[in-house]
């Protein structure tokens, strides 16, 4: 019996290790990802931008203290800022965050399988019995705040498998259904709009049209990803009675052709929900700056 009772200790043992390392792992590869979309241009974003830069420092910290100490209780925290990420990147995707408006991406998908496999290992970990943290002192009596929990409040367990299992199809739900793209139109008319006392170019249905500073006159330096959230306005397009300007098409990298307003290629974004917004205006995103079409007369 004692042998047996050895065997299981060094199986939970090995089974705590495995979790720390790919709980904390995770967290990190999480953190690597929003770290490289903050840098290549998420910085800028109003609000959303210092929220990357948070949870970038937080994942990170986080992933070295439970590398490092094997905390319970941190291994909780690290489980939830990873589901309060995934929430947050759901609820951009649906309904808009701080003005800013997500679409569907490879690097958007990745990031929120990694979030709900954190979760889920990250939380196994800080709510297993038995399990003792590296550190002692305070990370060791902090970690009793969890046994206390485990003891005062029954189901505690199986109400976080409900929730990483609701949050995983959620997130699938989510992404299955939002849009690859913005508010991008295929050949259409320019009109002339205001936006906070701008006066704008816009596409038909209202939406402020955006020039790329790294476009020039004959290519479109927007494409794979960046072209989901600034869409590209596909075909040829006919101009309003009051617009003045030289219309034109340019061939994109897929073969597609693009419309140029004088000599710029248009594109909508992503982020505006609504016409009469211009929420991509100034943001520096894949590589260089995204500026409002300014209708021709207008400053």
């Amino acid at each position: 019996m004692a042998g047996m009772d050895s065997t299981q200790r060094l199986g939970a043992g090995r089974t705590a290790i495995a979790l720390r390392l790919g709980g904390a792992g995770l967290l990190a590869a999480a953190g690597a990802i929003h770290l490289d979309l903050y840098l290549t241009g998420y910085s800028s974003i109003p609000t959303i931008g210092p929220l990357f830069l948070l949870q970038v420092i937080a994942a990170f910290g986080l992933t070295a203290v439970i590398l490092a100490t094997g905390s319970r209780l941190l291994s909780a925290a690290g489980a939830l800022l990873a589901l309060a990420v995934l929430g947050g990147y759901l609820v951009a995707l649906r309904f808009g965050l701080f003005g800013f408006r997500e679409v569907r991406t490879t690097a958007g998908i990745a990031a929120g399988c990694i979030e709900v496999a954190a979760f889920a290992a990250l939380g196994a970990l800080a709510l297993r019995t038995g399990v003792q943290s590296v550190a002692a002192g305070p990370v060791a009596r902090a970690d009793s705040l969890i046994d206390r929990v485990l003891k005062g409040i029954p189901g505690v367990p199986q109400a976080a498998a409900g929730v990483c299992l609701l949050a995983a199809l959620l997130f699938g739900i989510g992404v299955a259904t939002a849009s690859e793209t913005g508010t991008g139109t295929k050949g259409t008319v320019l009109s002339i709009g205001t936006v906070g006392g701008v006066t704008v170019l816009t596409n038909a249905q209202g939406f402020t049209l955006y020039w790329f500073a790294r476009d020039t006159s004959g290519t479109s330096n927007c494409n794979g990803a960046c072209a989901q959230y600034w869409p590209p306005v596909i075909g040829a397009s006919t101009a309003a009675a009051d617009v003045s300007g030289t219309l034109g098409t340019i061939q994109r990298a897929d073969g597609s052709n693009q419309t140029t307003f004088d000599g710029h290629p248009l594109y909508t974004y992503a982020g505006d929900s609504a016409p009469g917004q211009d929420t991509g205006n100034g943001i520096t995103l894949y590589g260089g700056v995204w500026h409002q079409v300014a209708a021709p007369g207008a400053s």
